[in-house]
């Protein structure tokens, strides 16, 4: 996309959060992606051209460990991989912006500023939807309780609690060679299995899991899930509305469940994630 720009941002530990945005107004849309993925997949190329449309700002990135992110994937856990979306979604609050000359007048705007081009400015940047896919639709609604920015959550295929989810059901002997050795690949497919997770995976997934849903905050939410989903099962989208609705009735949370696997890549499947996009949060 032409008006696409790299940026690396600093974590804690000095390695680089590398990442693209595009400068816009109105909103901002965030991608955060899944397990074992990298920024750039149909999704987000996808997401990426309904913002260049549209004028809004968007916005992707690889975590530590992996992709073009600096780090070794072994040294990071959960707990790094929510730090970094926190960064960047602080750069996305902090960082520059456009507006159209109207908005930063003290008077009524003349016919003739309401068609100038829009430029940058240092008034409240746009709210923030984010899209999160499989594990990155979970860190998406944790991002989005704490953080008062965003506005709208559209989930692909949550991974709620997916590493506490793949310790229970995986064999015992299996569990306890990875809690005594300290280390499993997700699986044993060629995709997974050079990627392996520390036991520390299991600890934080299940103390974030707990604290799921401790302070809500009412974000307009929609969960797409594929019923034909073998990887992150459907059943586990319908567990979460469900948990949450018993805590907060009102909670404005949508859950579609359709035809589709895992990846929700289908030209109607990619045309249903267009329009919540562009649906009015």
């Amino acid at each position: 996309m032409s008006s696409l720009h790299s940026f690396a941002l600093a974590a804690a530990d000095s390695k680089l959060i590398r990442g693209d945005r595009s400068i816009g107004r109105d909103r901002q849309i965030l991608f955060i992606t899944g397990f074992l993925s990298k920024r750039w997949g149909n999704k987000s190329k996808a997401l990426a051209q309904w913002c260049e449309e549209k004028g809004w700002g968007f916005c992707c990135y690889d975590v530590r460990g992996f992709g073009d992110s600096g780090g070794t994937f072994t040294d990071y856990t959960l707990s790094d991989w929510i730090a970094d979306a926190r960064l960047v979604l602080k750069m996305l609050q902090d960082g520059p912006h456009l507006t159209h000359p109207s908005q930063s007048l003290s008077h009524p705007p003349t016919p003739s500023l309401s068609s100038q081009a829009p430029f940058l400015s240092d008034a409240p940047p746009p709210k923030i939807t984010i899209v999160g896919n499989s594990f990155g639709g979970w860190i998406a609604w944790m991002m989005a309780q704490e953080c008062s920015a965003v506005e709208k959550l559209i989930l692909i295929a949550p991974a709620f609690d997916a590493i506490g989810v793949r310790a229970r059901e995986i064999s015992a002997d299996r569990r306890k060679r990875w809690h005594d050795t300290g280390w499993m690949p997700w699986d044993d497919d060629p995709v997974h299995k050079d990627w392996p997770l520390s036991w520390k995976w299991v600890e934080e997934s299940d103390a974030y899991w707990k604290t799921s849903f401790d302070r809500l905050r009412p974000v307009k939410t929609t969960i797409l899930h594929g019923l034909q989903d073998t990887v992150i099962l459907p059943s586990g989208s319908s567990e979460f509305v469900e948990q949450l609705l018993s805590r907060d009735p009102a909670f404005p949370v949508e859950l579609h469940l359709i035809p589709g696997d895992h990846r929700l890549s289908s030209p109607e499947q990619v045309e249903r994630l267009r329009r919540l996009v562009l649906e009015t949060p």
